[in-house]
């Protein structure tokens, strides 16, 4: 007997019809023996619908009162699913996220989680229940509901697991595992069998959208394995899971592509102490993320500066950098929203030489210019023109093997 924690994402759960097919999937488990929790995320689209109807009451919806009507999304696939579930005389229980102990800090629309107190789903379980989880939310420590931004069933899932000791996390999705790359860009894209946390943290925050990033973050800070899969076919998908020995062998994993980028450069600025600090404390305190930071040293004492953020950003952080730029003597903004940053990710870049020389190359081979490049231990990523990205990925895919049978 196992303890399975199954997630169906907004695909999955888009209808009566579809929510029937997970039920299929639940009762097989459970006729199997196994223990099973299954978390659940909102139809697809009732979450941007929602939002549009607290924009038709208020211009700014208090954070709040937001996060409770979104909640109500995945409260009514959790219902359903344990109606039809009973209907079919199986024994089920629905949680909202603060009835199966799921505790938040307090920050509204993208709350973290705090711990889980798995009592209640645990005794549910042993009592002989299948236990339906509300994904995607919690509570504060005042009671409030509270949400975990997008793709938060995810995590919800993932850190259930964890606090269940399960042994396996089942992320159900409308594609059948992960794969080295973006099929829609290439033909030649093949399912990764394994693929380690690391793996796929740097795929996720560079693009992939199979997994959100918190989620796989979790997994990895807990150790739980996690089995991608498709929610339509049968066939076994991608584990996500702890490095072996055997998986350095593989040089590049992935190619991924993120289009959602922009380049901000602060031209000649003043060579001095501090001055970093000014121009990014600033956007730090709008809360904007910058990706990637360059700086390139000029003559009499001076450098240019660039960085990027995302396109949602970009407006923002250009009207900060502008103030920035006139208190500090830059005299010259230079700005890009027509970029891409494509990226070559594998565990064996820790082992193996020549993999920058080789994404370089490949990219020159077909006139693609670089703009500019950040590594990591176990990632390349290149800033190019938006143009030239599918392209790249297409050329680098090939020039890792990545095209060919394993």
């Amino acid at each position: 007997m196992a303890l399975r924690v199954q997630k169906y994402g907004g695909t999955s759960v888009a209808d009566i019809e579809c929510i029937n097919n997970v039920a299929d999937r639940v009762q097989k488990a459970s006729d199997q023996g196994d223990k099973v929790v299954v978390v659940l995320s909102a139809m697809s689209g009732v979450t941007d619908s929602l939002i549009g109807l607290a924009r038709q009451a208020s211009e700014t919806p208090d954070k709040r009162e937001l996060d409770v009507l979104l909640a109500t999304g995945e409260q009514t696939t959790a219902a359903l699913l344990a109606m039809i579930l009973k209907s079919r005389g199986y024994k089920a229980k629905s949680f909202l996220g603060f009835q199966a102990g799921i505790k938040t800090d307090k920050t509204s629309g993208k709350a973290r989680i705090l711990d889980i107190d798995g009592e209640n789903i645990q005794q549910t379980l042993e009592d002989g229940y299948i236990a339906v989880v509300a994904g995607f939310q919690g509570a504060d420590a005042d009671g409030a509901i509270t949400t975990l931004g997008r793709g938060g069933s995810d995590t919800s899932a993932v850190a259930i697991a964890s606090s269940l000791k399960a042994d396996v996390c089942e992320i159900f999705t409308d594609v059948d595992g992960v794969y080295t790359t973006d099929p829609r860009i290439c033909n030649n894209a093949r399912k990764i069998n394994k693929i380690t946390y690391e793996e796929m943290l740097e795929m996720a925050i560079l693009g992939a959208k199979v997994l959100q990033i918190r989620s796989v973050e979790f997994a990895k800070k807990y150790n739980v394995p996690i089995h991608v899969r498709s929610s339509f076919n049968e066939e076994e998908g991608t584990m996500v899971v702890n490095e072996s020995s055997d998986m350095e062998s593989v040089i590049v994993s992935g190619i991924t592509l993120d289009m959602n980028e922009a380049r901000i450069t602060l031209k000649r600025v003043p060579d001095q102490p501090g001055v970093s600090a000014k121009i990014f404390t600033p956007l730090a305190k709008a809360e904007i993320s910058v990706d990637m930071i360059i700086q390139n040293t000029r003559s009499h004492g001076e450098t240019d500066l660039t960085f990027t953020v995302t396109k949602d950003d970009f407006e923002r952080a250009k009207e900060i950098s502008q103030k920035v730029a006139r208190e500090i003597g830059a005299p010259e903004i230079l700005t890009a929203e027509e970029i891409a940053k494509v990226s070559v990710i594998g565990l064996g870049m820790k082992s193996h030489s020549g993999v920058a020389a080789t994404m370089f190359q490949a990219l020159a081979s077909e006139n693609i210019n670089i703009r500019l490049i950040s590594t990591s231990e176990i990632r390349i990523s290149c800033i190019i023109l938006a143009k030239y990205a599918e392209l790249a990925v297409r050329t680098l895919h090939s020039a890792f093997g990545l095209d060919q049978e394993k």
